[in-house]
C-alpha cells in the first residue's frame, strides 16, 4: 500500500534540529505522553526487554506501580514519570533503543513521542511545534525557529515517514486498534506478564 502524503501546515517556515544527546533528552522530561491502548499492550507484552535498561528509580517505580498513570490526556492514560523524567528515559529512550536493536526504532515507542516535534491539527494536517504557533507553551529551546537554520521537514525524514503510515490502512495503523478486552491502565496493572 502506498503511503499517504503528509500535509504540514508550517513546512516552509518551521525550523528544527534534534541535537540529542547534547540537550540531554529534555523532550523526555515531564512530558507524560498519552499512549494508545495497542501501544500500551505492546509495551506491557515486552516489558521484560526494557526493565534491565531503566534507571534504578524508574525500574522500581515501574515494578511497584506500573509504567502508566491514571492521568488522562487526549482521552488516554499517560506514561509515568520518575524523578522528573519519563520512566523509559535512560540516556535516551529505552523503547527507541530496544526497537532500534531489533531493526525498527519506533516499534515500541508511542507515536506521539516518535513523531516529535510534529503535532496533529486534524485527521489530514500536521504542524511542527514552534514557539508562538498554535498556542505552544513548551519552552524547549529546540522549538524556537531561531535555534536552527535547518528546515524541520529536512531534519526529520524518519518522523515524516512514520506520519505517512499513521492511518488505519497504513503500516502503523495497528496503533489505533483497541485490543479486545482492553481496559484503561491503572498503576500496577502492568506487573502482569
Amino acid at each position: 500500500m502506498k503511503p499517504l502524503p503528509v500535509v504540514v501546515d508550517n513546512a516552509s517556515s518551521a525550523r528544527f534540529e534534534c541535537v540529542f544527546p547534547t540537550c540531554g533528552g529534555i523532550c523526555c522530561k515531564n512530558g507524560r505522553p498519552p499512549v494508545e491502548p495497542a501501544e500500551e499492550r505492546r509495551i506491557r507484552a515486552n516489558l521484560g526487554k526494557f526493565l534491565p535498561h531503566l534507571r534504578p528509580a524508574a525500574r522500581r517505580r515501574v515494578e511497584r506501580e506500573g509504567f502508566m498513570t491514571r492521568r488522562v490526556k487526549e482521552g488516554l492514560h499517560t506514561l509515568a514519570v520518575s524523578e522528573g523524567w519519563c520512566v523509559f528515559e535512560h540516556g535516551g529512550c529505552v523503547l527507541h533503543k530496544v526497537g532500534l536493536e531489533e531493526g525498527e526504532a519506533f516499534k515500541y515507542k508511542p507515536w506521539r513521542c516518535a513523531v516529535f516535534p510534529y503535532e496533529r491539527l486534524d485527521d489530514d494536517r500536521w504542524y511542527v511545534r514552534q514557539w508562538g504557533e498554535h498556542g505552544e507553551v513548551w519552552d524547549l529551546f529546540c522549538l524556537d525557529a531561531k535555534a536552527s537554520p535547518k528546515k524541520a521537514v529536512d531534519t526529520s525524514r524518519g518522523e515524516l515517514a512514520l506520519l505517512r503510515e499513521l492511518t488505519p490502512e497504513g503500516k502503523e495503523g495497528w496503533r489505533f486498534k483497541t485490543p479486545r478486552g482492553w481496559k484503561p491502565a491503572r498503576p500496577g496493572d502492568d506487573r502482569r506478564s
